[in-house]
């Protein structure tokens, strides 16, 4: 009898360290194993490109940034403006 193996839906972390012209991105899994980083210009684009990089990992349970500012970036309709203040 063959088996299948079934992944779990994994609950992915995302971390952004806020820059002036770019922002960098880490994706975790949720035992804080590495899953990739990128860079994306702090652009209404480039934040929507973050958005959908992160969210290809799988569903997104915590989000958080750090930056220079006391605000959060505008993540315009995402999650991650709720989560991250």
């Amino acid at each position: 009898m063959a088996m299948t193996i079934v992944e779990a839906a994994r609950a992915v972390t995302g971390g952004i360290d806020t820059h002036g012209e770019v922002h960098v991105a880490a994706a975790l899994d949720e035992v804080g194993g590495l899953l990739g980083t990128e860079s994306f210009n702090a652009t209404p684009d480039g934040y929507s490109a973050l958005l959908s990089w992160l969210a290809g990992f799988g569903a997104v349970g915590k989000s958080g940034w750090k930056g220079p500012g006391p605000t959060v970036p505008d993540w315009p309709g995402s999650s991650l403006e709720q989560e991250s203040r």
